[in-house]
């Protein structure tokens, strides 16, 4: 199935012949950029065209003369979207981007679709492709190269640890000096995906006492396999199909709660992990847990979100402080904290989905091909993905 870039056919038959052109835009509230300049070359080479907004990469350090050395033309941001077939971005777009997008450009970013629904029938109705790259099926082995989410996930689970080591007020590693010996902080990371293992092994890094849990019991040898010790909570369980984590049920979480408070209590930082895609975040640490740490104790919420969080009382994008001394950062957006490894990896990931969609130049859209029927949301004014079209139908009823 070709990409439909223009109703009118004299258009789009100009269009099919010549390259297609893929726009970067700048990020409102977010220092990330969806292509760096040493990603320009790959695209060019695979015989797309690259237009560039006005200081698009400076929040990721990247000038203007960096992408025109590479190949890439700096414009207007008009002007991206009015000569774009692909606009590329890291997040979903805002009002202000919608009413810039025409019927038949692709648009490719974190849209977060099952949550969306009412931007996925925006972009519907505008007849705009829309390609989610948060619903990219990670257990394709052709898929990992592309696996946006991954690649975030690991620089957010550094980054955490480094936020929890600024904001805790003693040493990391065990300390030893003329004044006396200072013990190493002992550190909880919740969850055993790709953040909490990279959390992990930061964490050994610094030389704190490190431990780690997941639902799963399986992830201990990978636990164990970064330096942290396996919390063991006995018969709960909440493995899953295909190596993901099942929900459990209310007496499981119960058991699960009890068992895990009494490790929590005797932890200095506590760092969470668990997220689930379009769904609220699971409660990890609740108000009992947090009356049972010390004063001066550290919880880093990666989950932290509009939906909420791992924590009792975490806020995306802000530190609350309990009334026994805890501090609860809620820790939304760590890439954009590292907005150059974190941009790096992005493009990485998003240029070898741009170059695994083109032919002779042109990008083409294809429903029935194993990684695009996941990524591929709407497109020619339909919603293709049937788990969110079911959403959306869902919400039309109830309104």
């Amino acid at each position: 199935m070709e990409l439909d870039l223009d109703k009118n056919p004299e258009s789009r038959s100009k269009a099919n012949n010549a390259p297609t052109v893929v726009g970067i835009i700048k990020e409102e509230n977010d220092n990330r950029v969806a292509l760096v300049p040493g990603s320009v070359p790959q695209l060019k080479k695979a015989g797309l065209e690259v237009l560039v907004e006005n200081e698009a990469g400076v929040g990721a350090h990247y000038d203007n003369s960096s992408y025109e050395k590479q190949g890439a033309e700096i414009v207007a941001r008009d002007e991206v979207f009015k000569k774009s077939n692909v606009i590329v971005s890291v997040k979903k777009p805002d009002a202000k981007t919608l009413t810039k997008l025409h019927a038949g450009q692709i648009f490719i970013g974190l849209l977060q679709p099952q949550i969306n629904t009412e931007l996925i029938e925006t972009l519907r109705q505008k007849s705009i492709t829309a390609i989610s790259l948060d619903s990219i099926n990670r257990r394709l082995s052709r898929a990992q190269t592309m696996d946006v989410l991954s690649s975030q996930a690991n620089i957010a689970g550094y980054k955490a640890v480094l936020v929890a080591a600024d904001t805790y007020g003693r040493y990391f590693p065990m300390m030893i000096t003329a004044a006396g010996t200072a013990k190493p902080a002992g550190v909880l990371v919740l969850g055993a995906g790709v953040a909490g293992l990279q959390a992990m092994g930061t964490a050994k890094r610094l030389g704190a006492l490190v431990f780690g849990y997941d639902v799963r019991p399986e992830t201990k040898a990978e636990i164990t396999s970064v330096g942290a010790k396996f919390v063991d909570l006995g018969e709960v369980s909440g493995s899953g199909e295909g190596g993901y984590a099942r929900a459990l049920t209310p007496e499981e979480l119960a058991r699960q709660q009890e068992a895990l408070n009494a490790h929590i209590s005797r932890q200095d930082i506590i760092i969470t992990t668990a997220q689930v895609p379009g769904k609220k975040p699971p409660l990890l640490v609740t108000e009992e847990a947090l009356q049972l740490l010390k004063p001066g104790s550290v919880i880093v919420d990666i989950a932290a979100s509009d939906l909420g969080g791992n924590v009792a009382f975490s806020k995306p994008n802000e530190t609350v402080v309990t009334k026994n001394g805890v501090r609860i950062v809620g820790a939304a957006n760590l890439p954009s904290a590292m907005p150059a490894s974190a941009s790096d990896a992005f493009s990485g990931n998003l240029s070898s989905l741009l170059i695994y969609i083109t032919k002779d130049g042109v990008c083409g859209i294809d429903t029935e091909d194993e990684i695009q029927r996941d990524i591929v949301i709407c497109h020619q004014g339909e919603i293709v993905n049937k788990t969110i079209a079911d959403l959306v139908n869902e919400k039309r009823g109830q309104l």
